[in-house]
């Protein structure tokens, strides 16, 4: 596989106003990958001096507004500013909830009457390996967040694990690092109890070979700037560059 880099347009938590919502660029050799558009997305981008026009597919993780919440400007932009349809990648079982249920209110107008007016949809399917961008491999796991509310992690590249929002599931940790996965970017609760997302308690529980693979992201603003230096497990950061 080629080589990966990805920026994080914020590492914070739903209700993050100091490291804004966890939303990442992801960039191949040649494209850019936007996973989640959440309500900071596009005020981060602006602050990096990047444009949408820069952003060749959407990736999009669950129906909540700091995964989602920025998708209606977004959409508005490529289509009324740039004159472009992007590729939107998501699981086929969230496609009807993201219009109906989140943008139909906001995007629904005379020429504009379904998601596919705004993007080129291409669904994903569990488990199933598809290449977005060439270069750029991922495959949709469910993983559970919210009781009855479908959320997927990704496996990018069969090397690197994503977790977008995920409660403490160390069986598939395992499972994934025996797979060969060498980066998991996890989101993380800094105060347990670990409800509807990992706990940092939780996390510190795994063995340390697992811990080592771990960076940690979707905290709140509560972090402390020196708290990365308590263990084992690193704190992404946003607007940071890393490559893998």
């Amino acid at each position: 596989m080629s080589r990966l880099d990805i920026q994080m347009l914020g590492t914070g938590s739903a209700f993050a106003k100091t490291y804004f919502n966890t939303n990442a660029l992801f960039y191949t050799d040649r494209h850019t990958l936007l996973l989640d558009c959440g309500t900071t997305a596009l005020l981060s981008m602006h602050q990096l001096g990047k444009s949408v026009n820069e952003i060749d597919a959407v990736l999009i993780s669950h129906i909540h507004a700091d995964h989602i919440g920025g998708l209606e400007e977004f959409a508005f932009q490529m289509k009324f500013v740039y004159n472009r349809k992007p590729k939107l990648f998501i699981h086929e079982s969230l496609v009807n909830s993201l219009w109906e249920s989140s943008l139909k209110g906001g995007l629904l107008q005379d020429e504009c009457a379904a998601l596919e007016d705004y993007f080129e949809v291409l669904p994903l399917q569990t488990g199933v390996s598809t290449e977005l961008l060439p270069g750029f491999v991922v495959q949709a796991i469910h993983t559970e967040h919210i009781p009855n509310k479908l959320s997927y992690s990704f496996l990018i590249n069969e090397n690197f694990f994503y977790s977008a929002d995920m409660r403490f599931n160390p069986d598939l940790l395992e499972q994934l690092v025996q797979q060969g996965v060498q980066t998991i970017f996890h989101d993380c609760q800094l105060k347990p109890p670990g409800v509807v997302h990992a706990s940092l308690q939780e996390l510190q529980s795994l063995p340390a070979y697992i811990q080592e693979r771990i960076w940690l992201m979707h905290y709140d603003d509560s972090k402390p700037k020196d708290l990365d230096k308590e263990g084992v497990m690193r704190f992404v950061e946003q607007h940071k560059r890393y490559t893998f």
